[in-house]
């Protein structure tokens, strides 16, 4: 395989993995944003869950970004360092 189609491949894949835990944690906060409102305007709801629940996401989605930039570069570099050999 080409040197140019495997950074394509590897950084496309890690643009795919990062968008999906950003959705992952954009839905976790939606559903802590609607219970506030539920919670201010209407039916009580699990509030303090929803929002520990978001922020877990967060946290995690965070983490595993950092780790999928980190193994992108390496592999990218070894990629790189692979074709000037």
């Amino acid at each position: 395989m080409k040197t140019d189609t495997k950074l394509q491949f590897v950084t496309t894949f890690s643009a795919l993995i990062t968008a999906a835990f950003g959705l992952v944690a954009a839905l976790a906060w939606n559903q802590a944003i609607k219970a506030a409102i539920d919670e201010v305007l209407g039916p009580g709801s699990n509030l303090v869950g929803l929002f520990i629940y978001a922020i877990l996401v967060t946290i995690l989605a965070v983490i595993m970004i950092l780790i999928i930039a980190r193994q992108t570069k390496k592999l990218t570099d070894q990629i790189k360092a692979e074709d000037k050999e």
